[in-house]
């Protein structure tokens, strides 16, 4: 009969085998486990094919976004266009807003010009003074200096005047145009043209090469 001993000896012996072979068969598991090549699954390529409505949609969709982008250019033009006339407007309103002020002075430049043209040709300088009129020589000496200081005033108007871009105009021995000229009569004139100005009553003016007044004119008329 054997021993209890010898049985526990067995007993311990088959349980360490066990373990043994148990560890093995775990490292070898793993080790396969961590070796085996991963598999890659490839996600499959899905062509969608639209529809004949679809690509109708995407057409007219396409065909809005080029109006619109179309219609946006036009309205930043017509922007631009509206600035550009509106610093025009601006300008032009700029030079020509003392045209009525300009206007009101003409008639008194015209007065002064008549009382100029009043005083004889003789009379305006004291030494075209004729022998007959030297018992008159004081008041020859007051209408010379009535001319001269009139004459100062109108020069100092006019001049006045093309400061602000007025310019005064005598349109004498050239041809009547109706745009810059107006006729008060006509008359025939031996050896001129007809058509040809050949009096001034009241002499043109320009603002800014604008027609402010046109000269009031005698024409030639032509021969009958």
């Amino acid at each position: 009969m054997l021993s209890v001993s010898v049985f526990r000896s067995a007993a311990a012996m088959s349980v360490r085998r066990t373990a043994a072979l148990t560890a093995v068969t775990r490292r070898v598991y793993t080790t396969d486990k961590e070796e085996a090549p991963k598999e890659t699954k490839e996600e499959p390529k899905v062509e969608v094919e639209l529809s004949e409505e679809v690509k109708k949609m995407l057409a007219e969709k396409d065909k809005k976004i080029s109006e619109l982008q179309d219609a946006y250019l036009r309205c930043l033009a017509d922007q631009e266009n509206i600035r550009e006339r509106s610093r025009k407007e601006i300008s032009t309103t700029k030079e020509f807003a003392i045209q009525k002020f300009a206007k009101d002075l003409l008639d008194t430049v015209d007065i002064l010009n008549m009382a100029l043209t009043a005083v004889p040709n003789e009379l305006r300088e004291k030494n075209t003074v004729s022998e007959l009129a030297k018992d008159a020589e004081k008041v020859f000496d007051q209408l010379t200096n009535l001319y001269t200081g009139v004459s100062m005033t109108e020069s100092e108007l006019v001049r006045a005047l093309q400061r602000h871009g007025v310019e005064r105009e005598n349109p004498e021995g050239d041809a009547f145009d109706p745009n810059k000229h107006q006729a008060l009569f006509q008359a025939p004139m031996p050896g001129k043209e007809a058509g040809t100005i050949f009096a001034v009553q009241k002499m043109g003016y320009t603002l800014k090469g604008r027609v402010l007044r046109p000269a009031q004119v005698g024409v030639v008329a032509e021969s009958q």
